[in-house]
């Protein structure tokens, strides 16, 4: 299989995690997001995501997956073991409601697209980091209140944590307040101390620069 990804790309990173977790090698071809307006606008690229966006997983059988939950949720039904989904139809949901708020809710409002748009419409970048700073810390307050006391998200690692993880590099990297946080504070170091997620992390990735 091949990935096309993008180092701190949080998406990216998530299906990393995944992949990594799963024990799965992957090909990773990185696909740079700033270089020259963009890798991914690229004809060759486009060719392979319509959508002109990262990740995208070609499959040894050539068909091409995009979007990292549908990717993730390939993965762990075409390699349900080691699970990223705990037993119990109550429990799975706790995992898909953080994977959810976080997909849908926090990441797309910080994507490069949305940021450059409002650069494009004339805020500056105070304006911008207000923006982002907002988004997920508004996003930050819900998953605070949903995950437990112990452990990963909800004791043992799973789907939540895949999410989880990619969001705090981004706040950090956008110098996001975490302070209020504890329980997620407490979830980055477990993870950061989790061999799968150390191989996924933008640090340890080849297309990172020097």
């Amino acid at each position: 299989m091949d990935l096309f990804t993008y180092y701190r790309s949080t998406s990216s990173y998530r299906v990393r995690i995944a992949l990594a977790l799963k024990g799965l090698d992957v090909n990773a071809i990185p696909v740079n997001l700033v270089r020259d307006g963009g890798e991914q606008h690229m004809p060759n690229y486009i060719a392979i995501n319509p959508q002109g966006r990262v990740p995208a997983l070609r499959l040894d059988s050539g068909e091409v997956i995009i979007q990292s939950s549908a990717i993730i949720e390939y993965l762990e039904e075409r390699f349900p073991l080691p699970a990223l989904l705990p037993d119990g139809l109550l429990h799975r949901a706790r995992h898909r409601e953080v994977a959810a708020l976080i997909g849908c809710d926090i990441h797309p409002l910080h994507n490069i697209a949305v940021l450059n748009r409002l650069r494009g419409l004339g805020h500056d970048d105070d304006e911008v980091q207000a923006w982002i700073g907002h988004w997920i810390s508004e996003g930050f307050k819900t998953v605070e209140a949903l995950i437990g006391d112990e452990g990963f998200c909800f004791g043992a690692v799973g789907l939540a944590d895949v999410y989880l993880l990619p969001q705090l590099y981004a706040a950090r990297r956008f110098n996001v307040d975490l302070s209020g946080f504890p329980r997620i504070c407490r979830v980055e170091q477990w993870t950061l101390e989790h061999r799968a997620f150390r191989h996924a992390h933008p640090d340890a990735q080849p297309d990172k620069p020097e």
